[in-house]
């Protein structure tokens, strides 16, 4: 099985919408995609996933299934000497990386801080609901594996968010989030592409082959949005 994880295209957070660019993002992200055997799509409720998406779907004349947990993963969570509450993936390096605990898949979620926000509760919520859809295409969870009950060459499309990318992400690799969450970027319409292995009868693990890839937006001379990235130097002000 193949798996697309797409986020949205560049946002206008304050309207939950896509900006002009972001919809020039999702056309050139369509053409892209237009040529893929995709089989089933599944998509966010957030408005600039579903306007990603539809562009997509208009242009392979499908449908869409909403999963609400497909939604970002906003969890407000006031680190220690603050008083505004900010996403996991904004907490400044110098602060988190203190913590030795959100190194650990399994000790992530011990952070006072993310203990006061139910974190793990959440996180398991999505992970959950992410394995019943699997299970659902033929993947059981099974400890860190999977078991191939009926394995197949299908291909699922999510249309999404980073943050909760990452989520998913870190479930299928059994890996802390705060890791990818901080080390890694995902443009506007970036495709994540994540296959299973098969490497013994019945039991399957999943693999990235592409992660992030924005090429579709090179083809056509579109510059990735910024809107995934901290300022590259500190003197950098407009992009703090």
């Amino acid at each position: 099985m193949r798996i697309l994880i797409i986020r949205h295209g560049e946002p206008d957070y304050a309207h939950d919408c896509l900006t002009e660019k972001g919809w020039r993002e999702a056309q050139y992200l369509a053409k892209r995609l237009a040529k893929e055997q995709i089989d089933w799509f599944y998509v966010s409720p957030m408005g600039r996933a579903q306007q990603t998406a539809s562009c997509t779907l208009q242009a392979m004349n499908r449908e869409a299934e909403t999963l609400d947990w497909l939604r970002e993963f906003q969890v407000p969570v006031i680190h220690t000497g603050d008083t505004v509450p900010t996403r996991p993936w904004d907490w400044i390096p110098s602060v988190w990386v203190k913590d030795e605990r959100f190194f650990d898949k399994e000790c992530w979620t011990q952070n006072p801080a993310f203990e006061q926000a139910d974190l793990k509760e959440k996180y398991d919520h999505v992970i959950a609901c992410f394995d019943a859809l699997l299970e659902k295409h033929g993947y059981r969870r099974d400890g860190y594996l999977y078991d191939a009950v009926d394995s197949s060459h299908e291909t699922i499309a999510l249309f999404c968010h980073f943050g909760l990318e990452c989520v998913l992400l870190s479930h299928l690799l059994n890996v802390s989030p705060m890791v990818l969450w901080h080390g890694f970027c995902a443009a506007p319409t970036s495709v994540t592409e994540v296959w299973t292995e098969e490497r013994e009868q019945g039991t399957a693990s999943f693999r990235i082959s592409k992660f992030g890839d924005i090429s579709h937006l090179y083809v056509h001379g579109e510059q990735p949005s910024f809107m995934a990235r901290y300022c590259e130097c500190y003197g950098d002000v407009q992009e703090h």
